[in-house]
């Protein structure tokens, strides 16, 4: 009676590492943004977006396209393999789902690259604009990619305090995910009003708290592996 789980749990552990890993890896890479603060890049970080970064004729936009595209592949191998090895829920699977679209858009991101300009420049789309997703495609792979992790991050959540599992998920994963939807509230209202409330950083906080999240399910994955398989 108590052999088997004990092997299920020895033969998926290697495989549970490698998941976790490749989400690690995709947080760690979704986080390069701080090299701007390391390059020489003529860019105000409280003022700016982070798609500006990476955008057309930008000098260091190989540099953080590359980490985005690694971002994307290492989430959409690590959804499927999640998807494929772990006990199916309908809240876990609604969470792999949504982590699969963030990795695809994520890459869409990086083949539809910002032309050279803010979201709220002249040409670029802005506030307003009606359906500024219009103007620029990269507009609209970057709002696929924060909903995307968003619903994500919900479904796991939900299902962290619904199936009573993954303590790091219903402990440091919410405090991400609080701070990520404090600093979206903060996006979506100040990006309506006239005049400067830094959005910069507030979307940088916002994709920061993305990256800890991400950090946490890794942690989740490889830390509790034997509950991603039980059927308690």
């Amino acid at each position: 009676m108590t052999r088997g789980p004990k092997i299920t749990y020895r033969r998926l552990r290697p495989a549970s590492v490698m998941i976790a890993l490749a989400i690690a890896l995709a947080a760690v890479c979704y986080s390069s943004w701080v090299l701007q603060f390391v390059l020489k890049i003529d860019l105000d970080p409280v003022n700016s977006f982070l798609s500006e970064l990476d955008a057309e004729g930008k000098p260091y936009r190989q540099v953080f396209a590359t980490a985005d595209a690694i971002t994307g592949a290492a989430l959409m191998s690590a959804t499927i393999a999640g998807f494929l090895l772990f006990r199916r829920r309908r809240l876990t699977t609604i969470g792999w789902v949504a982590l699969f679209c963030f990795g695809a858009s994520t890459i869409a991101d990086v083949l539809l690259p910002l032309h050279d300009c803010a979201p709220g420049a002249a040409g670029c789309g802005g506030p307003s604009e009606l359906f500024p997703q219009l103007h620029q495609p990269h507009a609209l792979t970057s709002t696929l990619a924060v909903t995307s992790v968003a619903v994500a991050a919900f479904a796991f959540s939900l299902a962290a305090f619904r199936y009573r599992r993954w303590w790091i998920l219903r402990e440091f994963g919410m405090v991400a995910l609080a701070i990520g939807s404090a600093a979206t509230v903060w996006l979506l209202v100040a990006d309506n009003l006239p005049g400067n409330y830094a959005l910069g950083i507030a979307q940088r906080i916002q994709v920061g708290a993305m990256s800890l999240w991400l950090l946490a399910l890794a942690a989740a994955v490889i830390i509790e592996a034997r509950e991603w398989t039980d059927p308690g």
